[in-house]
């Protein structure tokens, strides 16, 4: 799940959480606005240490280089 994906898990949450009042049939719409939430902020926080893993890591190159006398 990526960054994007995240804040919308966070904002779709949060309007069902804190803008829906109503309940369909055995569905609290409140529970899975939070739901959503908490699994956009889980989400958001994996891919926020995954980008600044990536960010720290560092590329060397190794260059071999030959010279063959006859």
């Amino acid at each position: 799940m990526g960054i994007g994906v995240s804040v919308f898990l966070l904002a779709v949450g949060g309007v069902l959480a804190f803008a829906v009042s109503d309940r369909l049939s055995g569905v609290d719409l409140t529970a899975v606005g939070w739901v959503l939430m908490g699994a956009g902020a889980v989400g958001l926080a994996v891919a926020l240490l995954f980008a600044n893993q990536r960010g720290r890591t560092s590329h060397t190159s190794v260059h071999e280089r030959r010279d063959i006398h006859d």
